[in-house]
């Protein structure tokens, strides 16, 4: 039977009346539109179905699966900058962790570095990374190039085929085409009969890379992959930068990317561009801070047309590599922060780059990695490419992971409505950058039911708590306000909450608490720290009571209700620690990971020799010069010790020796050949010591640093910058350990 104190409550909701609103209350407000259908019929796509019926396809507001709106989750994994031996474990853990498709670059430089000399064997092998993909379950996007970038030397191109300065690459210039063709040809045969329509994983190909020139290049480029054997759903671009003239209608799939920062700028001050703008909700697709080093965005907007597809993405910073003039140290709340904002400006498919890092292959001519050496903006490591990932380049599992899990399985019980929701931003929203007052949110909806999200966080930039708020809906039906008392949204929070949310035949008019998952008839929600849980149902859709104020968080069931139909339905609000370590095993059963057992082993490091002279340190030529990194004559300066390994140590748990220390640059060598190295930026130095078998163990490891100039011209974050007192350089070896994780 329904309650007076409940039907007087509905009424109150619905006409948006509610008594206990506090007369300094901060009501934000947004109107929302019913939106018109998505649109379709004009995409240009290959071969949708498989052998087995299942169809790919798209619409203008997300990609479909079996004519169904999907939420997709891709991460970006370089099959060549990790051993072929170490891939279905690491794409074990990427599908553990939500991603549904992995995108990957195919360097060219990798596999033809001498021309007419190819080389598809071990970490180059790209069927047998596909195959292993297929066999565990995940789709595949190739990202063929022919210029990738991928801090590859060359953007990827072969030195010889940079140096051919008769030709214009990256044009339809015929020589170069020539090439091109050969190389597609190339990737074609790797991809023989892995292809969707053969009942294999390639789903999607994306043509070149941040191209922003005249569209008949990348249109011959789509021409020629089709050509080549490359007979896919899904043919694709990256949306950025914004081209002047935009391909023909259909196409080409735009994606999108955004990041907190990027170790490209030239500047050596923290967020000193646009990046503030990607913890901000916009309708905008285009980050105008995307690879600006080279292609000098100035103003933010999108290509004509864009409007025509869905909002998908292809490279969310998943975290962020230190190059040498700039060391970037996210922290995980810059990706989680921008995740979301990325999800509450109308994102349909969550594509992170990089989800999993790794290492440069070795070159036969040189080190692969990128250099302004070679003409290019930027110095990075000669090895590492661990890029601060969700899951790092020896198979680390970082803290966002955790959180980005969480929400991807959100995407995967609810993504299939979310997806067809446009985004809208609310009446009052932030315009400038040094606008901390103004609520950041947006609504996603379809004229009914939706969430409301909300980011009170950026990077670098401490955020005031917002007082007193409630949310005002204006949908075409009437008025939603809620919460019923305003709160208090805490400095530094992001979440989402949902509102006239169908849960099994229950209305939930609106919870103060974020919807993880389902199992069966029990849905999960994580509480939203520093605001009291309610969940506000619907009277007429369920037996009983309806209202459920100030719950406490638990693994236990907190809500038990029966719909008018009879349909039982359950809800368990979980604390923010035991929400990020839900998981859900493969038959759909609700597991709490249990924390890993970390053992640690102190190692000796031995002084071998004391550090020489600091280096000066050289710019390098261009209107922005930046710090020119130390090459290996430089290493002669460098402090060394000798690393012994305790014989004890178990390699199959695959333990990590973790350096922490206080210089410019560190690298390690094994028997005198490199295999790691890191430039100084707060963050620990990590070896993955499974990868190079007994010979770890046996072999002459050391460790060199090179001093750290007070003077030096680079961007180190001020939470990281050493003190160096009166002195002119700081070097410090602080520890050397032995990191072995048992379980979790």
């Amino acid at each position: 039977m329904i309650s007076r104190f409940d039907k007087l409550l509905f009424a109150a909701i619905c006409v948006g009346v509610v008594f206990s609103i506090s007369l300094r209350a901060e009501v934000v407000a947004a109107t929302i539109q019913t939106p018109p259908p998505a649109e379709t019929g004009y995409f240009k796509l290959g071969t949708t179905k498989n052998p087995t019926g299942h169809e790919i396809n798209v619409n203008s507001r997300s990609l479909l699966f079996d004519g169904q709106p999907v939420f997709p989750v891709m991460g970006e994994f370089h099959y060549a900058r990790v051993p072929e031996n170490e891939w279905r474990e690491e794409l074990l853990k990427m599908k553990a962790g939500g991603v549904d498709i992995v995108a990957t670059y195919v360097f060219w430089i990798h596999h033809e570095e001498i021309e007419g000399q190819w080389d598809w064997n071990g970490q180059r092998d790209l069927k047998k990374f596909v195959k292993t993909c297929n066999e565990i379950g995940l789709k595949v996007v190739i990202r063929c190039g022919p210029w990738c970038h991928g801090e590859a030397r060359n953007g990827g191109f072969p030195d010889w085929v940079q140096a051919h300065k008769d030709w214009k690459l990256r044009s339809t210039d015929t020589n170069f085409l020539a090439a091109t063709k050969l190389f597609y040809g190339e990737i074609s045969k790797q991809l023989a009969g892995e292809l969707w329509k053969n009942g294999g994983a390639v789903i999607g190909i994306q043509v070149d890379n941040e191209f922003g020139g005249a569209p008949n290049y990348l249109m011959t480029l789509k021409k020629m992959a089709i050509e080549s054997g490359f007979d896919v759903p899904l043919y694709i671009k990256t949306g950025w930068p914004a081209m002047k003239t935009p391909v023909p209608l259909g196409e080409l799939l735009p994606l999108f990317g955004a990041y907190p920062d990027g170790f490209w700028a030239r500047s050596l001050k923290p967020m000193d561009g646009n990046d503030w703008e990607n913890f901000t909700f916009k309708l905008t697709r285009t980050d105008t801070g995307v690879g600006n080093d080279t292609l000098k965005i100035e103003k933010n907007g999108d290509t004509s047309g864009t409007e025509k597809y869905p909002h998908l993405t292809c490279e969310i910073g998943g975290g962020m590599p230190a190059s040498y003039h700039r060391r970037i140290n996210y922290d995980e709340r810059d990706v989680e922060a921008v995740v979301l904002t990325q999800l509450g400006s109308g994102s349909s498919l969550l594509g992170y780059y990089m989800y999993h890092g790794g290492q440069n292959p070795e070159g036969k001519l040189s080190t692969l990695q990128e250099s302004t050496a070679t003409g290019y903006a930027n110095d990075l490591p000669v090895k590492s490419y661990d890029f601060n990932a969700p899951i790092g380049e020896f198979g680390q599992i970082n803290p966002h992971f955790y959180w980005l899990r969480r929400l991807h399985l959100f995407l995967h019980d609810f993504g299939s409505s979310l997806a067809q929701m446009p985004a809208t931003l609310p009446d009052i929203r932030v315009t400038n950058k040094n606008d901390f007052t103004t609520l950041r949110w947006s609504v996603r909806s379809d004229g009914n039911s939706g969430y409301v999200f909300v980011n009170n966080y950026q990077r670098l930039q401490p955020m005031r708590a917002k007082t007193n708020v409630q949310f005002k809906l204006n949908l075409p039906s009437g008025e939603i306000i809620f919460p019923t008392k305003p709160v208090t949204i805490l400095a530094d929070s992001f979440f989402f909450w949902p509102f006239n949310l169908d849960l099994g035949g229950a209305k939930l008019i609106y919870a103060t608490a974020q919807p993880i998952c389902r199992a069966g008839d029990t849905f999960y929600f994580a509480e939203t720290p520093g605001v009291k849980a309610e969940f506000i149902f619907d009277p007429p859709t369920v037996v009983g009571k309806s209202s459920f104020v100030e719950m406490k968080p638990s693994r236990k069931l907190a809500i038990k209700l029966r719909t008018k139909s009879g349909q039982k339905i359950q809800i368990v609000l979980l604390n923010e620690a035991d929400s990020l370590a839900l998981q859900k095993s493969a038959d759909g059963q609700i597991i709490f990971e249990n924390s890993a057992k970390v053992f640690i082993v102190k190692v000796t490091a031995e002084s071998l020799r004391s550090a020489g002279s600091a280096r000066e340190i050289p710019l390098s030529s261009g209107k922005s010069p930046i710090a020119i990194a130390p090459n290996d004559a430089d290493f002669t300066n460098a402090a060394v010790w000798k690393i012994q390994l305790p014989a004890t140590i178990d390699l199959k748990t695959n333990p990590l020796l973790r350096i922490r220390y206080i210089g410019d640059v560190a690298r390690l060598t094994l028997s005198g050949k490199l295999i790691a190295d890191n430039f100084y930026a707060g963050r620990e130095f990590d070896l993955g010591l499974k990868r190079y078998g007994s010979e770890i163990l046996t072999g002459d490891l050391r460790l060199e640093i090179l001093p750290l100039r007070k003077d030096a011209p680079i961007f180190i974050e001020p939470k990281n910058r050493p003190d160096f007192g009166t002195n002119k350089t700081v070097l410090k070896l602080e520890s050397a350990e032995i990191v072995q994780q048992i379980g979790n």
